[in-house]
């Protein structure tokens, strides 16, 4: 069973996830339909940056799984063995 600060962690965790897709989701998919001197863009940062913000992460996140995955193969790896 999960103890009381795993829990809190799973929440806080689902809730900042959420609150990250809404928040992305209004950015991109209502912000264009509206005017841009409405006071609602200043919320939001340009454009441009609902591109670059994504691939930089996605970038990041694939750097991890690949240096995650050399530790382990570099841990794991035994020596041949000579006769």
């Amino acid at each position: 069973m999960a103890t009381g600060v795993d829990r809190a962690a799973g929440v806080g965790l689902v809730v900042f996830s959420l609150l990250l897709f809404v928040y992305y989701s209004v950015w991109v998919v209502v912000l264009p339909f509206v005017d841009h001197d409405h006071g609602l863009h200043q919320y939001f940062l340009s454009r441009e940056y609902s591109v670059i913000l994504p691939g930089a992460a996605a970038v990041v996140l694939l750097l991890c799984i690949g240096a995650f995955t050399a530790a382990v193969v570099w841990k794991n790896h035994k020596p041949k063995k000579v006769d």
